[in-house]
């Protein structure tokens, strides 16, 4: 065989080694952002999933803000017919969160619901869930700036196009979602 003809299937080989590594590393990190997805939808399911026995604690008191209950209601509503898109979800989300937090405020004012138990739990348990929220839609960003940046470095950008991935949206939280609640009593 000549040389050039074995430096030429070289190349090609190599070439298409790299083509192969590089595909499958945009598969794998398309698929951790698609994981780290998931995750944030347990979590909002299993906040989605207390607020029907919060509300239900919270109705025994009967001189209680009925307009919060309302709030909070319409906005679970409002989350579970969210379409299924960061955007979307985040939207329905920080409605769900600020409905949540006012109902939290007014609860100081009353002090038999304070000490209620099954409402103490429960609150622990959504500040709890909060918590994995958070961290979820941390972990979620970081695989969408991971997957990005990959896409889009020179030469998998290549890659990239030639296969069709494209950039994902991020779960981004509105400022409105940092500020305290209002309460008028």
């Amino acid at each position: 065989m000549d040389v050039g003809v074995i430096i030429a299937i070289v190349a090609v080989v190599v070439l298409l080694l790299w083509g192969i590594l590089t595909y499958n590393g945009l598969v794998r990190r398309r698929n951790e952002v698609d994981n780290a997805w998931s995750q944030i939808d347990v979590q909002l399911k299993r906040r989605l999933d207390l607020i029907p026995n919060l509300v239900d604690t919270v109705k025994g008191y009967a001189n209680f803000e009925r307009s919060a209950l309302e709030a909070v209601i319409a906005a679970r509503s409002k989350v579970i017919a969210a379409p299924d898109t960061p955007a979307a979800k985040g939207e329905a989300d920080l409605g769900l969160t600020g409905a949540l937090r006012q109902l939290f405020a007014l609860s100081e004012a009353y002090p038999d619901l304070k000490a209620n138990t099954n409402f103490l739990s429960l609150q622990e348990e959504l500040q709890n869930t909060e918590s994995r929220i958070a961290y979820a839609r941390q972990f979620y960003n970081d695989s969408v700036l991971r997957y990005v940046n990959a896409i889009q470095a020179f030469p998998a950008v290549v890659v990239a196009k030639s296969f069709g991935f494209g950039p994902r949206e991020y779960f981004e939280a509105e400022d409105a979602a940092q500020q305290p609640p209002r309460v008028q009593l």
